[in-house]
């Protein structure tokens, strides 16, 4: 499948910073979100050919997450990614969750607002003290900033939830990640919740449950 996304638009003596969260479906894990800074206008040529994380496999994500740790000691990009558990989730909502996860992600960065430019992924809204801010629906497919803010959240995200499925392995979180699958189902009915489940979530799936 050849990638839609355009060559990201810098704007001159501006930070260009990309925002997308991952997580938002699972019954399982955090959610994260990711802030991704082009701190220069020649850094959005290293990522040439990048492609929003869900059209890569893991092996490829965590190649292109290799690139971005290089270019970021470079001091060509920065980024952070913020998590907030199911704990969070459940007492404060999703929606909630992810606005305060995306708000710690932005702060991270330490840049003054006034100096940025924020693309974020379709329903994603950064605080208003970021006035130059943009939300595109599929932002991920269409903008490279974006897409690279996707993968720096997917690869650590998915990173924890591996290294549960070697303290769990009866619930497959390798291979789901957190996601409702048949198996997962299967495994909550036959060993229980763990606490990193979302209650929440699984009342409201309880019909999808085989």
């Amino acid at each position: 499948m050849k990638s839609r996304i355009k060559p990201a638009r810098h704007p001159k003596n501006r930070y260009l910073i990309g925002i997308d969260e991952v997580g938002r479906g699972p019954i399982a894990g955090p959610v994260a979100v990711g802030a991704f800074v082009f701190l220069n206008e020649r850094a959005p040529k290293l990522f040439h050919g990048v492609k929003e994380s869900k059209q890569l496999s893991e092996k490829q994500r965590e190649e292109w997450f290799a690139k971005i740790l290089d270019a970021q000691k470079a001091g060509q990009v920065d980024f952070r990614v913020t998590f907030k558990s199911e704990k969070i989730i459940d007492r404060l909502g999703l929606t909630s969750a992810i606005k305060s996860a995306l708000e710690t992600s932005l702060n991270g960065l330490s840049l003054e607002p006034s100096a940025c430019r924020v693309l974020l992924d379709g329903g994603l809204k950064a605080p208003a003290k970021y006035a130059d801010q943009c939300t595109i629906i599929k932002g991920d497919e269409k903008e490279k900033v974006i897409a690279l803010a996707s993968i720096c959240a997917k690869v650590l995200r998915d990173r924890k939830m591996n290294a549960l499925a070697k303290k769990h392995p009866q619930y497959g979180f390798e291979k789901h990640k957190g996601y409702g699958t048949r198996a997962h189902y299967l495994a909550v009915n036959k060993f229980g919740m763990l606490p990193i489940h979302r209650r929440s979530f699984l009342k409201k799936q309880q019909k999808h449950q085989p």
